[in-house]
């Protein structure tokens, strides 16, 4: 086993297995995805430390323990359609597009959806579809509306926003972060019918807020 692959290993079961994902497609996925070929170069030593990795403009990778909650949360089946919130460097989209039948990913900045375009594209991952645009801009109407099987949003809303949950299918699930720091709740919302959605807390965790979310009203004594 090269020093790589024992790295890769010792992410995988020290800090992946340990936060409880014990799902073995999940692992499965981590294991195989180079994380390696889509962090900055200069921090291609630390791709498997257990750090959220700077990609630029206040931005960070998520820690590889959380990307595999995530995975672990929202059960992905093969036929499903996913929309991820956030693309970065591109490493999520490719394991959601590993467990997934397809993926539109949206990126607020260009630079990062350009850069994760190629680091998909040399992954060889041709089932994610990636976008530069404001994910908030969006109006979840006509054609989204009920499109997709599972959303996850990887920036942390202050406030949460119903507009994505409209997006899922009955059935669909989203995970989403909210709060602000130093403590936010990550969530699975599951749509349970046309009017309903359920809310399951999932974990306390700490992420990046997303770009131009509502932020809570400040409160002067």
């Amino acid at each position: 086993m090269t020093m790589l692959e024992a790295a890769r290993r010792q992410m995988i079961d020290q800090q992946v297995r340990a936060w409880e994902v014990l799902d073995a497609r999940v692992l499965e996925t981590l294991a195989s995805v180079r994380r390696e070929d889509f962090v900055p170069a200069e921090f291609r030593d630390v791709a498997f430390a257990d750090a959220a990795i700077p990609l630029g403009p206040g931005q960070h990778m998520l820690a590889p323990k959380v990307e595999g909650r995530i995975l672990q949360a929202l059960e992905l089946g093969r036929h499903e359609e996913v929309l991820e919130i956030g693309t970065g460097s591109g490493f999520f989209a490719a394991c959601l597009a590993r467990l997934a039948r397809r993926v539109r990913s949206i990126e607020i900045h260009p630079d990062l959806a350009a850069q994760a375009g190629t680091n998909l594209s040399t992954a060889g991952i041709a089932n994610v579809t990636v976008e530069t645009g404001d994910a908030l801009a969006l109006e979840f109407t006509g054609t989204d509306q009920g499109r997709y099987d599972s959303i996850a949003i990887t920036a942390s809303l202050p406030l949460y926003d119903e507009r994505f949950q409209k997006a899922l299918k009955i059935g669909g699930r989203m995970f989403v972060v909210v709060g602000k720091a130093p403590v936010m709740e990550a969530r699975l919302v599951t749509r349970t019918g046309p009017s309903d959605w359920s809310t399951e807390s999932l974990f306390e965790t700490v992420i990046d807020p997303l770009v131009n979310a509502v932020e809570p009203p400040r409160f002067n004594f």
